[in-house]
Parts: structure tokens; sequence; C-alpha cells
């Protein structure tokens, strides 16, 4: 009988895993299930802030880098059920699996702040970094410089700094008067990071007139104005949050062990069930005591060997061990990037002209690994 496996999701993970899975099993019936019908590279969806004509370059549809042989089944999980061995879809419908590899990334963490869900815009998607464009643009045309419009981004590690950036080069592009600051809840931006990266970043931000408050926990927000647990309220015209990830409520109930709906995962992404694995930002994976981090970085690495391991758990095969090794951190500040412990780069943190590219350069390696070189280069320019 053929083994029927279905992969959920298609971010990284999924993208990554669907492709492997086409190499590794010439007799098993792939269905990919997906709430859209194409990858985003979600680790530039911030630029669509900025330009939303940016989303042609970062898209790629899921029919670009599928086989002919896999199906594909566009709708939004609802739940998993590992007893009954299905997956319900938000129309109702089910679909049943021989294994499943669960890649349904994460949702972004509210922490119980009030107010904080209702009123602030998060960036999981295109239509989040639309959004956010389409409010930015709409009060800063209502604004003056005697009155200008005031964003708030909370949350100051790469995500929100990227969002920060953005918003700044929009201003700057269209001389339009708006006013950023970028909340942080600890000490520093950047929290955990190695301490000159996180001057360095500041100061680049700084330079771009993005005011940074750190040190002081958002406690309530409102419709026009976030709360903090020391100092004065910030008015704000336009919210973002980027303070953290959670899993998804699909997992919720799905009968494996999971932590916050993000599944708990070995080494080798099998699930407390033996016909499930969990790959990218929906697995919560310890190495060697150390969590590892839901990052794009550790999707893209993971997936090959999350596929692999479905095709040998299939075949009776003994399973591989992943190891993560963090292979550095590149961020971008609008056009400026900084990069900082890059795998191979003799320097240990430096900006300007090398680290732009060098920020182009893994996105476009990532385009071309699950499409083609040609669509690569035509998403440069964006990157």
């Amino acid at each position: 009988m053929t083994d029927r496996v279905v992969v959920l999701g298609a971010g990284y993970a999924g993208a990554g895993a669907v492709t492997t899975l086409e190499d590794e099993l010439a007799d098993a019936e792939i269905t990919w299930v997906s709430e859209h019908d194409y990858h985003l590279v979600l680790h530039e969806v911030h630029r669509v802030i900025r330009d939303p004509d940016a989303e042609d370059a970062i898209t790629i549809p899921v029919e670009d880098i599928k086989s002919r042989d896999t199906a594909f089944v566009q709708g939004r999980v609802d739940g998993v059920d590992v007893e009954e061995r299905t997956v319900t879809l938000d129309d109702g419908s089910e679909i049943e699996y021989d294994y499943l590899l669960i890649g349904l990334g994460s949702a972004t963490a509210f922490y119980g702040i009030p107010g904080l869900a209702e009123h602030a815009h998060t960036l999981k998607s295109l239509g989040d970094a639309r959004s956010i464009h389409d409010d930015v643009r709409r009060a800063a045309s209502e604004a003056t410089p005697a009155d200008p419009t005031r964003v708030v981004v909370g949350g100051a590690g790469i995500s929100g700094i990227q969002i920060a950036g953005e918003i700044a080069e929009y201003r700057d592009i269209h001389d339009a008067p708006i006013e950023i600051t970028l909340v942080e809840a600890l000490e520093q931006i950047m929290p955990g990071r190695d301490a000159d990266l996180q001057r360095r970043v500041r100061r680049m931000v700084e330079a771009r007139g993005i005011e940074i408050l750190t040190d002081d926990p958002i406690t309530e927000a409102t419709g026009d104005v976030v709360h903090f647990e020391g100092r004065d309220p910030v008015d704000h015209d336009v919210l973002v949050w980027a303070g953290g990830v959670t899993g998804q409520d699909a997992l919720e109930g799905a009968g494996v062990d999971a932590n916050h709906n993000r599944v708990t995962a070995d080494a080798t992404f099998r699930t407390s069930d033996d016909r499930v694995f969990a790959v990218g930002d929906a697995a919560a994976i310890e190495i060697d005591g150390t969590d590892v981090p839901p990052t794009a970085q550790a999707a893209w690495d993971a997936a090959d060997v999350a596929a692999a391991n479905v095709a040998r758990a299939i075949e009776g095969r003994p399973l591989r061990t992943w190891s993560y090794e963090d292979k550095g951190t590149v961020l971008s500040v609008g056009e400026e990037a900084i990069a900082h412990d890059v795998m191979y780069f003799p320097l240990g943190t430096f900006d300007s002209l090398p680290a732009r590219f060098l920020k182009k350069a893994i996105g476009a390696r990532w385009i071309a690994s699950v499409t083609s070189v040609r669509r690569a280069l035509s998403a440069w320019s964006v990157l």
C-alpha cells in the first residue's frame, strides 16, 4: 500500500521539506497543505512595509516549487488528530495521512498584555506587511511637521528593528512627517546577543532618527496610547508588535507533547507520536540543553534532515540526528545592513557594502534552492 505523507505549511520548513521528500520518496503519495498558494520569503517581508511592489520578488508560487506528482491543498489547518491520523481544514474537510510533517510556523505571542492583540499590527504574513504600509501611509497623509504621525514598534529583536528601519526608509523616501519609537522591555535591544553587536545596531538605528526606549515593559495598549510599567504613556497612530512567538492554535489538542502549542520534538524531529514529525517554528527542540531558536536560518537548515527522516521512518531505517549550528546574524535597518559572527567570514561584526551584499546573497541563495537562479537574480534588488 502507498504511504500517504502530508506536509503542513509553506514556510521555510515546509517548502524545503517538500523538495527533499520528492527526492527521497519515489512511491509515496505526498500532499502539501498551506493557507496560501505561495511560499513567502518571510525574513524579507518587512520590505513590503516600505514598498508593496516588493511582494512579487519574495512570493514564490507553490507550483514553481513542488513537482507535478505532489498534490497541493490550499486551506487553513484547523486541527490535527493523531489517533485518527487526520488533518482538519477550516472548511471542515479532512485529509488522512500515514506520516505527518508539521511545519506550520509560529504565531505572535502577546503575553496577556491588555489591548495589545486588539490594537497592534503583527508581521507574520504578506497581508500583515501590506496592512502596516497602508496604515503608515494613511496616517502620514493626514499629518503635518507640527503634528507628525507617531509609530511605535514593540520588541527590539531582529524583526522589530527591521520593521522600524523600513518605516524610516518610507519616511525618508516620501519626506513624510513620521516619528518612530522602538520599545524593548529588557535593558538592551537585541536581548541576549553579543554586546558589540547590540551597540553597533543601536547606533545604526538611532542614526535613522528612531527613538529607542528600553528597560520598561508595555503593560497595556489602547487605540492611541501605549502604557508602560514605569515611564509616561506614549501616543501612537500606528502600533506594531514584534515581541515574541508562540505555537499555532491549530496544534492545540493534537495529541502530541507540546509547549505553548509548539510541538515537542527531539533532534530527529520525531514527536511523541512515531508517525508525526515537526520542524521549524512549529517545533520546540532542545539539543544539548539548549533550545533551538525559532529562526528562518534554523528552519531551512533543518528541513532536509526532517524530510529525510520521514522517508527513513517509512523505510524502517535509522533516523538521522540533526545538530544546530548558529551561522551568524545578519539584519537590515532600511537600506543599511550589519552582520555578526558569520560562518566562514574572518570579520567579527561588519556593516556597509559587505553586509548589504551578504544579506542579499542569503535571500537569493534560498530562493535559488527552492526554484531557480534566474528567479533569485530577479529578486536581488528587493532583498
